[in-house]
């Protein structure tokens, strides 16, 4: 059973807390957002009775009626009775905040009335006040994109220092059956020696020893495929880093029987023994 964890997850208005809990989802955490606080207690006793519940992560901020005064003592109080509590406070500057509401034209919870934005910024911000001195992290969002705020909250709550996977799914097909639509990076693969003008080697797949010896016998196949795998190593990690979950990879030949589909398994084989996940489609191979 995995170790408790209960991440509560708040802020100013505009921050980024809806982003930070959907990078808490993304590594597996059991999500609430907006809870009651008058079921936080209650939710810190439930979470340790489920598997599923044991990584938590609660969404609570001024939404919540009367969150500046009754949160702090609660907290404390939870905290104070061995409750594994930590305390993720989100903020940004005054310029940031104003643009973000601008860009969205969303209300801002303490805009009531004619309150002008930048003041009803200000008086959440001094509302926070004694919320904030409780907090475990703060992070600064004003320079930050989606995708830094999902790797500022993976390095610091991912389970073990593992982040979201990247899954990789590779794709073969045939040219004459046309080219998949859903490629992130596409490969053409006819310039290499084709198995389909051999009579003993045409019957069979990518699959057969014999064909894979075949398509890497020149100096230039083997020269190829070490090229295009250090290429990956070096680009997979960065579309990681972007925030990335899923990449598709294709590799066409003519038929997509013979070339891409042996290319495709020595793909595979080396992403799989450096880490990733990778997911092997041969689209037209029965054709």
């Amino acid at each position: 059973m995995s170790a408790l964890r209960m991440v509560i997850v708040t802020g100013l208005s505009g921050s980024g807390k809806s982003a930070a809990l959907k990078s808490f989802e993304d590594m597996g955490f059991y999500c609430v957002d907006n809870l009651p606080l008058a079921l936080l207690p209650a939710f810190t006793d439930f979470a340790g009775t489920t598997d599923e519940t044991r990584r938590s992560a609660i969404g609570i901020d001024v939404r919540e009626k009367g969150f500046p005064e009754q949160f702090p003592p609660l907290y404390s109080g939870l905290k104070a009775a061995g409750r594994p509590l930590e305390l993720l406070f989100l903020e940004a500057s005054d310029q940031s905040l104003v643009r973000r509401f601008s860009e969205t034209r969303r209300p801002h919870p303490f805009a009531r009335g004619t309150t002008p934005l930048l003041d009803a910024i200000k008086q959440e911000r001094g509302a926070l006040g004694s919320v904030r001195t409780l907090a475990d992290r703060i992070v600064e969002t004003s320079d930050y994109t989606v995708h830094d705020l999902r790797q500022a909250v993976e390095r610091h709550y991912s389970q073990g220092g593992a982040a979201r996977p990247l899954v990789i799914t590779i794709t073969t097909f045939g040219y004459k059956f046309g080219v998949p639509y859903d490629t992130d990076l596409l490969f053409d693969l006819r310039f290499l020696p084709n198995p389909h003008f051999v009579p003993e080697l045409k019957p069979y797949t990518g699959e057969d020893s014999r064909v894979k010896d075949y398509v890497m016998g020149r100096a230039d196949s083997e020269e190829f495929l070490s090229r295009l795998l250090d290429f990956l190593e070096y680009l997979l990690p960065r579309y990681r880093s972007e925030g990335k979950s899923y990449l598709t990879i294709g590799f066409g030949c003519t038929g997509g029987k013979h070339r891409s589909v042996a290319v495709s398994l020595m793909v595979a084989e080396r992403l799989r023994r450096i880490g990733y996940e990778v997911n092997v489609k041969h689209r037209d191979m029965g054709s």
